[in-house]
């Protein structure tokens, strides 16, 4: 393990909060720009390919970013990691985090947010948007009802699209040139994504972009056009990673600047936090947070630690990434300029040391144990 120096971390903090949002040509990989397919030869915009496939670090080009890491799973642990990044955070703040259908098993424990709110953010608010599936938050009476049933009752929740919806620009898209989002979004000066990682039924893994792209795009207009083309639910596999990623930078490029991500890589269930109650057993051991300016580089960081994990831990998980062809989420952000896919990841238990996710999940093995919040 080796020391960041402090030069080298401003540097690099700096090149997070300001080279992100809008595109920078040594963010964009050679087999990243290979995988892409902006348009076929009659000039119908196509996806890209490649979401099944993992990309070692050593075979990543480009920039690096800096990326948080700690093993302490409490909420001690996310307000101490929340303090590397919360210096871009001011005015009103806006706390996107998955609040979850009724009883649901899996989300970020309510007792770490209401600590981290008391201790640190005391008048920020919870931001959600109504879902485009049925269930119970389909709706804004059915989506109260099921936040007060989850205990999110200590912070004003704000269902953004309950107020109408507004269009935002779409930097760089080839899917979009705009997207819907719930229209009270925009009354926040800052973002704080507070993302529970874990799998996904149809992204194959859900990090920082799927917990924007999906829940800041409105229920009945924005996520219909990330998830329909002719059908329900018919956009899957590259093309839905790419839509995903697209909405994201709407709302990344609003708040440019004064965005920043939180990852709990804990209870990671296959499945999503919207199939409550029959989300799939969780079997992939916990691993800890990561927190950066960087979104790419949360989401990248997230699924590098998974993947660090003995075969035997991680199968289940990997698998469900690889079958969705999820990782095209990852290629795709960074084609799009959103950050970087390579970061130095920092040991913020161990005096900030520079280590590799090998080292973070060092000792972790077999399979998950519930915690006391399970």
């Amino acid at each position: 393990m080796k020391k960041i120096s402090r030069r080298n971390f401003v540097k690099l903090t700096g090149l997070a909060v300001t080279g992100l949002a809008f595109g920078s040509a040594c963010g964009m990989s050679a087999q990243a720009d290979n995988s892409r397919s902006d348009t076929n030869m009659s000039g119908k915009v196509t996806a890209g390919t490649g979401g099944e496939k993992y990309i070692p670090y050593s075979e990543r080009t480009g920039a690096e970013s800096v990326v948080y890491f700690t093993r302490d799973l409490s909420a001690a642990g996310l307000v101490k990691i929340y303090d590397k990044i919360s210096g871009v955070l001011s005015g009103k703040v806006a706390v996107k985090l998955h609040t979850g259908e009724p009883h649901g098993p899996n989300i970020i424990p309510r007792p770490w947010v209401k600590e981290l709110f008391a201790e640190r953010i005391p008048s920020a608010t919870i931001i959600e948007t109504n879902t485009y599936y049925g269930g119970g938050r389909d709706t804004t009476a059915n989506h109260r009802k099921t936040l007060e049933v989850n205990g999110w009752t200590f912070a004003p929740v704000d269902i953004t699209d309950e107020h109408g919806t507004v269009m935002l620009p779409v930097p760089g898209g080839k899917w979009f040139s705009e997207m819907s989002v719930g229209k009270s979004m925009l009354d926040y000066d800052s973002f704080l994504a507070l993302t529970h990682f874990k799998g996904h039924m149809m992204g194959g893994f859900g990090g920082s972009n799927k917990n924007i792209g999906i829940g800041c795009a409105d229920g009945r207009i924005g996520k219909k056009m990330i998830h329909t083309n002719n059908s329900k639910w018919d956009v899957v596999k590259e093309e839905l990673m790419e839509k995903i990623a697209e909405s994201t930078q709407a709302t990344i490029s609003h708040f440019a600047g004064k965005i920043a991500y939180v990852n709990v890589l804990r209870n990671m269930s296959v499945s999503c936090d919207c199939e409550g109650t029959s989300a799939a057993p969780v079997v992939t051991p916990d691993i800890g947070i990561v927190a950066s300016l960087d979104i790419l580089a949360a989401d990248q960081a997230s699924v590098d630690l998974v993947y660090a994990l003995p075969e035997e831990s991680h199968h289940a998980l990997v698998e469900r990434m690889e079958t969705r062809h999820g990782l095209r989420q990852l290629s795709y952000m960074k084609e799009m300029g959103m950050g970087n896919d390579r970061y130095q990841l920092i040991d913020i238990d161990n005096g900030d040391a520079q280590i590799t996710a090998a080292e973070a999940v060092k000792g972790i093995s077999g399979g998950w144990k519930p915690d006391a919040f399970n």
